[in-house]
């Protein structure tokens, strides 16, 4: 047994390309988290399969490895994901966060769909060295290149500081937003006032059952009420389940961790804010110009 000193996040990386190399990763790993003195049982978050094979691997030392399909943690958004991790911590980790994690992304699921969906869960790689940061938690991000493409695997380097490629998130959270959103469309309908109930009304009339509707109002709402004060109408257009609603703020908001920080209990916000409409929407995009902000709110 060893016993360590309480340290900053230890974020890591491991790719592999077979049943083998994924066992050659994660058991001396989840090994180093059994062997530190201190800590509650290791966790890994993986494939079925790949838990099957540790399983299989670890033998009576199996019962000592919390295991957790990757389809029931990876549910959501990136946004969702670290709220996840973030309650785990906190409920399950040992002093100062201390836990090894294992953690395996769906790559056939959200994170992988799409190119857009692959920029999110980048950026919550990036983010997460800084969400992070004061917990002693050691994280080995799993990367199969057999479900997870060379280019993805690439941008996922420069995400773990213990590869050679690592770069600075706030760089790299820059280089994302560097990309210009779309125009809205010519027919987005403008909405002085977003109150909830009008954007409710409004994504009903679009196809959004009523209690998705309403979610995505609130998330609207709160959002609107964090931006204060607005610059301008606010724009809606889409149809289900890809309602939009974009606003505008006459103030930048100049933190690339907006909305994925919980609000303090007390504060300038009036509520959740963009932390809500980050753990409802499928897509929150922040560019800040020398007007202020966009916030683009995208439901699904």
């Amino acid at each position: 047994m060893t016993t360590a000193e309480l340290s900053p996040f230890d974020h890591r990386m491991a790719v592999f390309d077979s049943d083998d190399g994924f066992l050659a990763a994660a058991l001396p790993f989840l090994g180093e988290g059994l062997g530190t003195s201190g800590e509650p049982p290791p966790v890994a978050i993986a494939a079925p399969h790949n838990l099957d094979l540790l399983r299989d691997a670890l033998g009576p030392d199996a019962k000592d490895v919390t295991c957790i399909p990757h389809t029931d943690w990876y549910t959501g958004s990136a946004a969702n994901a670290i709220a996840r991790a973030a309650a785990y911590l906190t409920a399950h980790a040992g002093p100062g966060g201390r836990i090894h994690l294992v953690m395996e992304p769906v790559w056939s699921g959200r994170a992988g769909r799409s190119a857009r969906e692959t920029t999110e869960w980048i950026r919550y790689e990036a983010l997460a060295n800084l969400l992070f940061a004061p917990m002693s938690t050691t994280a080995l991000c799993a990367y199969d290149t057999r479900t997870a493409g060379p280019a993805v695997v690439a941008a996922a380097r420069r995400t773990h500081p213990d590869t050679e490629v690592y770069e600075d998130p706030l760089r790299l959270v820059a280089e994302l937003d560097a990309v210009p959103l779309p125009l809205p469309p010519a027919g987005a309908l403008p909405l002085a006032e977003p109150h909830a109930a009008a954007v409710q009304s409004w994504a009903v009339a679009r196809g959004l059952p009523a209690a998705d509707a309403e979610l995505f109002a609130a998330a609207v709402a709160e959002s609107a009420a964090a931006l204060a004060p607005l610059g301008g109408d606010a724009l809606l257009w889409g149809e289900a389940p890809a309602c939009v609603c974009e606003l505008r703020s006459v103030r930048r908001l100049d933190d690339p961790l907006a909305g994925f920080v919980p609000p303090a209990p007390t504060g300038p916000e009036p509520g959740p804010g963009l932390w809500y409409a980050r753990q409802v929407c499928a897509y929150v995009d922040i560019r800040d110009d020398a007007r202020g902000a966009t916030v683009r709110l995208q439901y699904a």
